[in-house]
């Protein structure tokens, strides 16, 4: 099947766009949330006299082609179709999902010449009113509040809806949404979410789901320093990491860095962290150094003081300026760079 641009105009033109979600950004947590979108969509689908179609795009085109095809041709009636631009998307779809790796990207998606309100203004007064829109992108706060005033100034809805669970959660469908918007926005946007999710927190007004996901970020950073620590002391002590790792994970010392992302291989028996596969398919760590300066920026900003914030965030900008090859793997790498500077000692 040979498939192209041109897909999207043929389906824009012959789909009701009060059944078509756009979703931009197919990295690897867009990749997989879209997955599970599509997936449960078109079960749903099967119960019901419903049609509904998907628009996708990436910066990537070939990613998005390649998205499209193979599920178009997996599940039929999926009803895939690739724009060329974030304007396509929001012309054509009633729900606009974006899934981006930081600021700059969300504004050039929503601001650009060829972006999403740029595709907004297309519309009537009334398609722009039905219009929601979801950012699962982890950003500044303050940037996301910009971007919704102006979604809402045009008359639409937006919410802030960053993740947590990583993309072993997103591929499994069990991420954590936490949303940030009015009420009613949150249970408009709620039925989406759930097909790529099983907790969907409202946090608040705009911005405050990204403000709890900062945070939750902030911790999650610095235990997987500490874990690294922890685990490369105690071998170097003797201890087996499997017979460590239960210590911890059965002990006070327990979290998600150890339990679930441990660093070490052999340390999880029975489970697959990005450790077993040299670290990768997991979170990048130069994404995690990105999340550590959006604390300690909105640490400055609210004049609330984060030492361990900052030592963390010292050491992830250390891996990622002089470990290229750790910068692109997950972030319980950074085991392998405190490895690596015991040794030079």
């Amino acid at each position: 099947m040979k498939f192209s641009l041109r897909c999207f105009h043929s389906a824009a033109k012959s789909s009701v766009r009060n059944n078509i979600v756009g979703f931009i950004g197919l990295g690897q947590m867009g990749h997989a949330m879209a997955t599970n979108w599509v997936k449960k969509r078109v079960t749903d689908n099967l119960h019901s006299n419903e049609k509904s179609g998907f628009v996708v795009y990436d910066i990537d085109t070939s990613r998005t082609v390649s998205f499209a095809q193979s599920l178009n041709e997996v599940y039929s009636g999926a009803n895939i179709s690739v724009a060329s631009n974030p304007a396509e998307v929001a012309s054509a779809s009633q729900i606009v999902l974006t899934m981006l790796p930081s600021s700059p990207h969300v504004k050039e998606a929503y601001y650009g010449n060829q972006g999403i309100l740029s595709g907004l203004q297309t519309l009537s007064n009334e398609a722009i009113r039905n219009t929601l829109c979801i950012d699962s992108t982890t950003l500044d706060v303050n940037v996301a509040r910009d971007v919704a005033r102006s979604v809402k100034h045009l008359g639409s809805s937006m919410v802030d809806a960053p993740v947590s669970g990583g993309v072993a959660g997103a591929k499994a469908g069990t991420l954590s949404f936490l949303v940030g918007g009015t009420f009613e926005e949150y249970t408009q946007a709620s039925p989406i979410l759930a097909l790529m999710g099983s907790r969907i927190i409202h946090c608040g007004d705009s911005g405050a789901g990204l403000a709890a996901k900062i945070c939750n970020n902030l911790v999650l950073g610095v235990q997987q320093v500490v874990v690294g620590e922890a685990m490369l002391l105690g071998q170097r002590l003797g201890l087996d990491p499997a017979v460590l790792a239960g210590v911890i994970n059965s002990s006070t010392g327990g979290c998600w860095a150890s339990s679930v992302n441990n660093p070490v291989r052999g340390a999880l028996p029975g489970k697959a962290p990005p450790c077993e596969r040299d670290y990768e398919g997991g979170f990048l760590t130069s994404l995690m150094l990105k999340d550590m300066k959006l604390a300690i920026e909105i640490g400055k900003s609210t004049g609330t003081s984060l030492p361990l914030g900052r030592s963390a965030e010292t050491v992830y900008n250390e891996v990622v300026e002089k470990h290229e090859d750790l910068a692109k793997k997950d972030f319980s790498s950074v085991y392998k760079f405190l490895e690596r500077k015991s040794d030079s000692k």
